[in-house]
């Protein structure tokens, strides 16, 4: 399998990357900061330096080319403000999706967030605005990629991330309680979905009881 995966430098992303390439795919991520490529090929993932905020619609196209799958996994990070939430979370999502368009490449993975629903009614008191942006960014990115019959698109929406050693068993629907998720267990779960070639879904995930590759295969 070749993926290309955006953002590959982020915490979850660079997880899919290493599980990836352990078994022998091949695995293209796609950065902003050169100095990131290092850490990619120690993964054993094929760095692309592009900016994504700058990039044409060719030049996305011409990376992903080939791929089988693309991973939107690229976020503006808890310390940019409320305009890099709109030019990363949703900007560089639409590019990523148009770019796969071009080069038909299917399916299109996009990893968004617990909550994104909120945003619909506008920003919930005491909620930081910042966060109420990127919320507002990431459901503005599903609302526009969705509708395209072409991509795909799973939309995966993964709870308060933390840093705890995976289990290997989630919770894993559409409309479950909010909760945490190891990031292990996130790109554990991105690798069964493309595993298993799941197009159409838009799921939640916290962890759980079930084990991932059921909880995958259980999906309609």
């Amino acid at each position: 399998m070749r993926v290309a995966i955006a953002g590959a430098h982020g915490q979850v992303a660079r997880r899919l990357g290493c599980l990836l390439a352990a078994r022998g795919d091949t695995v293209v991520g796609i950065v902003r900061n050169p100095a990131h490529a290092a850490d990619l090929r120690a993964d054993g993932v094929e760095p692309v330096v592009l900016d994504l905020e700058q990039a044409t619609v060719d030049q996305v196209a011409e990376v992903v080319r080939g791929a089988d799958a693309v991973v939107f996994a690229a976020g503006a990070g808890p310390g940019s403000g409320a305009a890099r939430k709109h030019t990363v979370d949703k900007g560089a999502a639409l590019l990523l999706a148009d770019a796969a368009e071009r080069a038909g490449v299917r399916p299109y993975l996009l990893v968004s967030s617990m909550g994104v629903e909120q945003a619909r009614q506008g920003t919930p008191p005491g909620m930081d605005p910042v966060f109420a942006v990127y919320l507002q960014a990431k459901l503005a990115a599903e609302d526009a990629i969705l509708p395209r019959p072409g991509l795909g698109t799973v939309v995966l929406r993964p709870g308060r991330l933390t840093d705890d050693p995976g289990t290997g068993r989630v919770t894993l629907a559409h409309g479950v309680e909010y909760g945490e998720v190891p990031r292990d267990d996130v790109a554990a779960v991105l690798l069964a979905l493309l595993d298993r070639g799941k197009t159409d879904e838009v799921v939640e995930l916290v962890s759980g009881d079930t084990p991932i590759d059921e909880a995958v295969a259980a999906l309609p």
